[in-house]
Formats: C-alpha cells, sequence, structure tokens
C-alpha cells in the first residue's frame, strides 16, 4: 500500500512554483534602501525607453528624408531648385549642410555664376555639419550614463541589502544558512535589476552612435559632391561674365 502511495505522488510531479508571485514577495520583504534603489532604477529605465523610442523614430525619419533629399539634388539642374523645395526635407541632416552652403553662396554671388570663394563655402558646410551631429546626438549621454551608473546603483542596493541581512543575523543570533540566505537573495534584486536597466540603455548607445557615425560619412560625402558641382561650374565658364552664366548649377550633373 505504501509503495502504491509513492507511486502515485511521484506521478503527480512537483508542484509549480509560481516565480512571479515569489518575486514580489521577495521585492515587499526588502528593504527600504532596496525599494527606494528600485525606484530610481525603475525611473531611469523609463526615461531611457522614452530615449530609445524618440531617437529611433528621429533617426529613422532622417535617414528616410535624407535619402529622398539625396535623390532630388542628383536630378536637379539648378540650386536655386532645390532651394525652393528643401524644408520638405526635413530633418535630414544634408538638408541644414545645403542650406548653409546656399546662403552663403547666395552673399557671394547673389545666386547666380560660378562661386567666388570655396573655402568659405566648405567652412559653411563644416559648421553646419557639426551642428547637425550635435543635433542628431541630443540625449545620447543620458543612455551613456544609465548604461554605466545602474549595474552600481543595483551593486549598491545590494551590498546594503547583505549588510542589513548580517547585522539581523547577528541581533537573533542565529548563524545558519537558512537564516541568511532570504536576506542575500532578496538583496541580489537590485543588482539583477540594475543589469536589466543597462544592458537596454548600453546596445541603444552603441548602435545609435553607429548610426550616428554612418550620418556623418554622409554628411561629408554630400558636401564634397557639393562642392565639387560648384566647382565645376568655376572651371567650366571662367572667361563669361556673370550676366551669361545663368542660374548656379546648371548641368550639376551631368
Amino acid at each position: 500500500m505504501f509503495l502504491f502511495q509513492s507511486g502515485a505522488d511521484s506521478a503527480s510531479g512537483p508542484v509549480p512554483v509560481d516565480h512571479g508571485n515569489e518575486l514580489l514577495q521577495m521585492i515587499g520583504r526588502s528593504s527600504g534602501t532596496a525599494i527606494a534603489v528600485l525606484v530610481l532604477l525603475l525611473i531611469a529605465s523609463i526615461w531611457s525607453w522614452v530615449i530609445i523610442f524618440a531617437k529611433s523614430s528621429a533617426l529613422r525619419r532622417a535617414n528616410m528624408q535624407s535619402r529622398r533629399f539625396l535623390r532630388a539634388f542628383r536630378k536637379a539642374t539648378r540650386l536655386q531648385d532645390i532651394a525652393a523645395v528643401s524644408e520638405q526635407f526635413k530633418p535630414s541632416p544634408l538638408v541644414n549642410v545645403f542650406d548653409d552652403v546656399y546662403e552663403t553662396y547666395k552673399r557671394q554671388t547673389g545666386g547666380f555664376g560660378p562661386p567666388r570663394n570655396i573655402t568659405t563655402l566648405e567652412r559653411a558646410a563644416m559648421s553646419a555639419s557639426s551642428e547637425s551631429l550635435t543635433i542628431l546626438e541630443e540625449r545620447m549621454s543620458w543612455l551613456a550614463t544609465i548604461g554605466a551608473v545602474a549595474p552600481f546603483v543595483g551593486l549598491f542596493g545590494t551590498i546594503m541589502g547583505i549588510v542589513d541581512a548580517f547585522h539581523g543575523l547577528g541581533t537573533a543570533g542565529a548563524a545558519t544558512l537558512r537564516a541568511v540566505a532570504p536576506g542575500v537573495s532578496e538583496a541580489l534584486i537590485t543588482t539583477a535589476a540594475g543589469l536589466i536597466v543597462a544592458v537596454p540603455a548600453v546596445v541603444a548607445y552603441n548602435q545609435f552612435t553607429a548610426k550616428i557615425r554612418e550620418f556623418g560619412s554622409r554628411i561629408d560625402d554630400f558636401t564634397r559632391e557639393l562642392i565639387n558641382s560648384m566647382e565645376e561650374v568655376a572651371l567650366q565658364r571662367p572667361a563669361q561674365p556673370q550676366g551669361e552664366t545663368g542660374e548656379a548649377g546648371r548641368g550639376l550633373h551631368k
């Protein structure tokens, strides 16, 4: 009879454990310091995800508009045509570069003829490029800070939890594993939380940094293409007076 009972018990299998409720109970039993650390990490996590979604959307729009603007620029035969519609391609960083270079060009020539000072145009392009990349890098420092600091904040909560556990153990006078294990396990929750907060922030920071670096390369390539097009105009019509050159950029991409 006992054998049959044992077989029935083993057949029923182990009793399932609700780890979600267990975790909530452990958090509920945590010290005030651990709770404060978890709240701080929760706020940091929410803020980092807000930045991640916003930055991802902004980079996606900038990438799409940059491709559209570059296609329009290469199809155009006059800079004036691009300048008239450049606003619709924002927030592409290429538009900022084009606008600044074109404004500088208009100050030099009044909007017609070859440019007079290529170096000035290059400086305008560099300034606009730097400004555009700065805009793309906004709030990136938050992701870097959260990714670097969150594990240490979680570790601080763990250390304080272990200190509390051993302090209670010394007060109770029962130095056994069963007595100290619950306090240590509760303290380790903050370390896990710190890693959960930090990992997405670090991954997002690295991905966004790579994309922004790619934008920097695209801006440099576009700047060279734009300046080269203006230089071609100057080389093709060196002896013609300004009134005969026509509008700037005619035949830029032939």
